[in-house]
């Protein structure tokens, strides 16, 4: 066996196994989710195989921690000031209530009318001046970034990567563990219930399965994406070669992921997508084997930064001779399995190649505006018919992860030429849950009527930032976000994660201390600026 990983051997004597695990196939009493598995799979061949893999997948649970219990009892959120549901209709109900069973929404309508059958619940909560709406969905973030907050503050996008590059380096598994706990409070707290991350770098023992520890610990909906850099300095990329991986290895993690955490079951808590990092930080063969990969297991999406600033359009045309969508489909890129942050560079020709291939777009107007990269036009894209959601990206050139903060500023950037009817309060609050959802492949969530997810998040009005907005508590949201932007009550998948603006699941201090410990050592490699 020598110090030959595991997962190398396995694939050496018997080939990859394939095993899915969805929470729904799970026997309720006390099982190992590895033997259950292990059960399960009919393609082992031999004892030593059977061990060597068992053996393996025992660590990656170790370390990806245990999957949350689906709640099963009822919970009534009733007498809500307002709730937006987001529903087909685009109902906003007065007065409103929800019912949930399990980690299902049942019932949807105002308190006068519940049913009797809705009527009483294993928990009941009593939510007046409060504003109670759909959980927000991130699709696009760098949650280990939150280490290097305010770094290379007058960089623009290629110098401030050169500068990060150093000290990401030496990042290691608790680093990233710690920053992805961190990452998902703040969103969490700003009304965030679903987030995909894209963690492209791993030096020395980093994993994905960290920041799967922290979303499981924390209770989040998690879209993890398995991203990569394999294009490094020497071979004409922009990451030094020290942070670069083989690409033969980064596909047999990709697959180890997507066959130990895929769930592309109704509800799931976790789905894999696939994410190299960057046209300048990788070959075209790792983006065409990756959507090979990909779409040989339902569900799994493929995601990329695209069209970023003039640099990476720059970087394109004199690396491959094309612009971005000449580029997506030379790698096949150009389905609706995939979606892409940023986009602040497209032209009038790719806006439609969007369209007509069903591409979607994580729009992130803090981190665009504090590198200098540009305002992704929102209004074109989304009057040519393009699915647009929102990103928060990383928190080192954001540098915050609030969702909610995030939606304003998108709001207001399109009306910075005179259109004021750009785009609305609401229509902002639909990118920031429905767009979002759609961009992660989602039917399940974003909507707060029957059969649809247990993912809802309630805001006080009774302070001084909805003063004076009471006639409009659904626009206060956006216009006056700042000062309300701490959700009072968080819902995800049935579980009550935040209450009285106390998240629940974890010893925020505690976190804080950790994190800024960490974050004090991977800064120290930085060079002076």
């Amino acid at each position: 066996v020598g110090h030959t990983p595991l997962f190398k051997i396995r694939s050496k004597v018997s080939g990859r196994v394939s095993v899915r695990k969805e929470e729904s196939r799970r026997p309720k009493h006390a099982v190992h989710p590895v033997a259950f598995d292990l059960h399960h799979n009919l393609q082992l061949r031999s004892a030593f195989d059977a061990l060597v893999w068992l053996l393996d997948r025992m660590g990656a649970n170790e370390r990806a921690g245990t999957m949350r219990p689906v709640p099963e009892g009822t919970l009534l959120v009733k007498d809500i000031q307002m709730l937006l549901t987001l529903n087909s209709s685009g109902d906003e109900v007065c007065e409103g209530a929800i019912y949930v069973k399990g980690n299902v929404i049942s019932w949807v309508g105002k308190t006068s009318e519940i049913p009797a059958e809705f009527s009483k619940a294993d928990t009941v909560v009593s939510l007046p001046d409060r504003v109670v709406m759909p959980g927000m969905v991130n699709t696009h973030h760098h949650m280990v970034q939150c280490l290097t907050r305010c770094v290379a503050q007058e960089g623009l996008l290629f110098g401030w990567l050169q500068t990060l590059y150093p000290a990401w380096a030496h990042l290691k598994s608790e680093d990233v563990y710690t920053a992805a706990k961190t990452a998902m409070a703040e969103l969490i707290m700003s009304g965030c219930t679903t987030t995909s991350d894209h963690l492209y770098i791993y030096p020395n023992d980093v994993k994905l399965d960290d920041t799967i520890r922290a979303a499981r610990e924390i209770g989040i909906r998690f879209h993890p994406t398995r991203g990569a850099m394999s294009l490094g300095e020497s071979s004409g990329g922009l990451p030094p070669d020290s942070v670069c991986e083989q690409e033969a290895d980064v596909l047999v993690e990709m697959e180890r992921l997507i066959n130990d955490f895929h769930d592309n079951s109704k509800y799931s808590m976790l789905k894999m997508g696939l994410a190299p990092c960057s046209p300048f930080t990788v070959t075209n063969d790792l983006m065409i084997a990756a959507a090979e990969l990909a779409r040989k297991h339902e569900g799994v999406r493929l995601h990329t930064h695209l069209a970023e600033n003039q640099e990476d359009i720059d970087f394109s045309i004199k690396t491959y001779g094309v612009r971005p969508g000449e580029y997506l489909k030379q790698v096949g890129w150009d389905q609706d399995d995939c979606w892409f942050a940023h986009c602040c560079m497209l032209d009038e020709a790719e806006r439609r190649q969007f369209h007509d291939c069903g591409l979607g777009i994580a729009h992130c107007p803090s981190s665009n505006l504090r590198l200098g990269s540009g305002i992704a036009p929102v209004k074109q894209l989304l009057d040519d018919g393009v699915n647009v959601g929102l990103g928060v990206d990383g928190s080192a050139s954001n540098d915050a992860g609030n969702l909610l903060s995030e939606a304003r500023l998108a709001c207001f950037l399109q009306r910075y030429q005179g259109d004021v009817a750009a785009l609305s309060a609401r229509d902002t609050l639909r990118l920031a849950v429905k767009g979002g959802a759609k961009n992660l492949g989602r039917s399940d969530i974003g909507e707060l009527a029957p059969g649809f997810a247990a993912d809802f998040v309630a805001f006080r009005t009774d302070n001084l930032a909805f003063a004076g907005a009471q006639h409009d508590v659904v626009c206060a949201l956006i216009f006056c976000s700042p000062g309300a932007d701490q959700v009072d009550l968080s819902v995800i998948n049935g579980e009550v994660v935040v209450r009285d603006g106390k998240l629940l699941t974890l010893d925020v201090p505690a976190l804080i201390k950790e994190h800024n410990k960490r974050s004090a050592h991977i800064c120290s490699f930085l060079k002076p600026q």
